[in-house]
């Protein structure tokens, strides 16, 4: 049995959240924590670490389609390190390039409206992440 990974999908407004099984094998989404301020969201992150006993946290990050860091990259980037020092634990990132797409095609699939994704994409958009790592790990 390995510790659990914490995986996050930075949005504007929202943060998904999703964590591994035990194993480190699947991935399940956690929830949204909506963003209010810098110092609020790293301790309400941290504290889902805590208690999901995490070894690491993956955090998407969202590379231009040139695959180069942006300016937003740059600011998740620094929001990782920040959460690195204040859940004591390392960061990893993972490219999240269409993530969100790849989110709404497959609650499209599942018969899901655009009204009834917005409440849940962002924490399936963490899921995806988080499984991408996940994947890449795999011993």
């Amino acid at each position: 049995m390995t510790a659990r990974t914490l995986g996050i999908d930075m949005g504007q407004r929202r943060i998904g959240v999703a964590v591994s099984d035990s194993l480190g094998i699947t991935a399940q989404p956690v929830g949204v924590v909506a963003r209010t301020t810098p110092h609020a969201d790293l301790a309400t992150l941290s504290k889902l670490a805590a208690e999901h006993a995490v070894s690491v946290i993956v955090i998407g990050l969202p590379l231009t389609l040139q695959g180069t860091r942006g300016p937003q990259a740059q600011r998740v980037e620094a929001f990782g390190r920040a959460l690195s020092t204040a859940a004591g634990v390392p960061v990893a990132y993972v490219d999240e390039r269409f993530t969100t797409a790849e989110g709404q095609r497959a609650l499209r699939a599942a018969g899901a409206s655009e009204k009834q994704q917005r409440p849940i994409i962002d924490r399936v958009a963490a899921q995806l992440i988080l499984q991408q790592y996940l994947d890449m790990h795999r011993p």
